[in-house]
């Protein structure tokens, strides 16, 4: 069971949102590790607490959960993907999602086997599901103006591409580990056929189709910002349920929907990060509540010297492996740093390994376990250095950002002309003749700016995600007439 009643999953829902809502000024000013404030909420509401939740691994709704969840974070990935930004990194794309990602799911596996004794396919599998590292963790990070922009590509990349590297490793794992190791041949291609072909295809002839409509329509009526926000989440579950229902690999179908609509229609990608990426999240976030209840702390029931130590390796592979690979690439030393040390475990690890746990593999229980405690230290040390990094980034004078704008004086002189919400050129020009403190800003999103060649003479640089921020440090004028292109 999930909740007793209905009234008390709507409370839960309720809280995660109000808790997610007011700790987020605090969080993102502080640096704390937002997962693990959830996971201690998630603890509170649990058994041992209020008892509001009662998951287990056997539990309808757990899988509900951490499907819808796999699917948000694959396909929020995918949408996110910057193409331009991926062209001029593609060497450093490479090495992170190649090397950086196989390697050390190769040694992973390898510590598995040998310090755990687990049977070499499972712990190919547990490689793979600890090699991928963790977006919700990674957001306040990513978000900072001040992270190098190597560094920044690199761990985007990284955490949002990642995942579709590994999933095949753990799908087909499961296969052969359920076959007992004697796979039939056409059963197998059957499995790759949809994780390859099927999936992927199906996925971008949704996406394709969905924003050939959504042009349509947008053109000749108009569609509302917010909803086409939703309308690019309805796109994911769509492709994934078409996938699925081929016998496709319908994670891979949401993954490859969000990648078309990122080639193809820029402005749905930013609608979706304006707004349902807020959404996305939040759900995120209540499957962080929903583990933190009960499931992840049974990783501390294997918490014994060899698996501490297997943990310990798991952590490491990753920055003792990219440290020599970024060096040969000729990435400078803070950056190789940071690209190196910043790959934590959470989410996306702890819904991989679930995959065997769903399909009922022998051994998937102690892999779920042994996955959880990996997590639970990777989000007290990666989340103690992200906060670190946040807080030493933030400096002396952070607290500023937090002191409100005084208000406006009342004017004595007449009141001046109200400027329109759309203004010409030729009106913009007016007013700077008749001396009026005109900022021309240029508030496109990342994405676009970085696309287009075309900019406003003379424009600010004001990113719409660090707007005030960003205005504050300018030092512009309050009482000024901002003309915000966005073009």
């Amino acid at each position: 069971m999930f909740t007793e009643n209905l009234a008390d999953a709507l409370a839960l829902i309720g809280i995660v949102i109000v808790v997610a809502s007011l700790l987020s000024g605090l969080i993102e000013r502080s640096g704390l590790p937002q997962v693990g404030i959830f996971l201690i909420l998630g603890a509170l509401l649990g058994p041992v607490g209020l008892g509001l939740v009662t998951l287990t691994l056997d539990s309808p709704t757990l899988q509900v959960i951490a499907t819808l969840a796999l699917v948000l974070v694959l396909f929020s990935d995918a949408i996110a993907v910057d193409i331009g930004e991926v062209k001029r990194q593609h060497r450093t794309a490479f090495l992170v999602l190649g090397p950086g990602t196989l390697i050390p799911a190769a040694v992973i596996a390898v510590a598995g086997w040998y310090l755990l004794g687990l049977p070499a396919m499972e712990s190919a599998i547990l490689g793979a599901a600890l090699a991928s590292t963790d977006p919700v963790l990674l957001r306040n990070l990513l978000r900072r103006p001040s992270l190098p922009p190597t560094a920044r590509v690199a761990l985007r990349l990284e955490s949002g591409m990642n995942d579709v590297v590994l999933l095949p490793i753990v799908v087909l794992g499961i296969l052969v580990v359920r076959a007992g190791g004697a796979v039939d041949p056409m059963e197998f291609g059957r499995h790759a056929m949809g994780l390859f072909l099927l999936g992927p295809l199906f996925g971008a002839v949704i996406g394709f189709t969905a924003i050939t409509l959504l042009e349509q329509v947008r053109a000749r009526v108009g569609v509302r910002r917010d909803y086409e926000s939703l309308y690019a989440l309805g796109v994911a579950f769509t492709a994934f349920a078409a996938a699925e229902t081929v016998g496709g690999s319908g994670f891979l179908a949401a993954f490859a929907a969000g990648l078309m609509v990122a080639v193809l229609d820029v402005e749905l990608c930013d609608c979706f990060l304006d707004y349902g990426q807020a959404t996305a999240e939040m759900f995120l976030l209540f499957t962080f509540v929903a583990f933190g209840a009960w499931l992840i702390w049974t990783g501390l029931n294997v918490a014994d010297m060899r698996t501490l130590l297997f943990a310990f390796i798991a952590l490491a592979a990753r920055t003792a492996v990219l440290l020599p690979v970024l060096y040969k690439a000729g990435i400078g030393p803070r950056d190789r740093r940071l690209i190196a040390w910043f790959g934590p475990r959470g989410l996306s690890s702890l819904l991989l390994i679930l995959l065997p746990v769903f399909a009922g593999m022998p051994g998937s229980l102690r892999l779920f376990e042994i996955t959880c405690l990996v997590v639970l230290l990777s989000v007290f040390l990666h989340g103690a250095a992200i906060a670190a990094f946040l807080r030493k980034d933030a400096g002396p004078g952070a607290a500023l950002e937090t002191t409100p704008t005084p208000p406006a004086k009342v004017a004595t002189a007449p009141a001046a002309k109200p400027v329109p919400e759309r203004i010409t050129i030729a009106e913009m020009r007016q007013l700077q003749e008749a001396g009026e403190p005109v900022v021309v800003a240029d508030v496109r999103t990342g994405r676009s700016y970085n696309d287009s060649s075309l900019s406003a003479q003379g424009a600010v640089r004001l990113p719409p995600d660090d707007a005030v921020r960003q205005a504050r440090q300018l030092g512009l004028d309050y009482h000024g007439t901002v003309v915000l292109y966005c073009a």
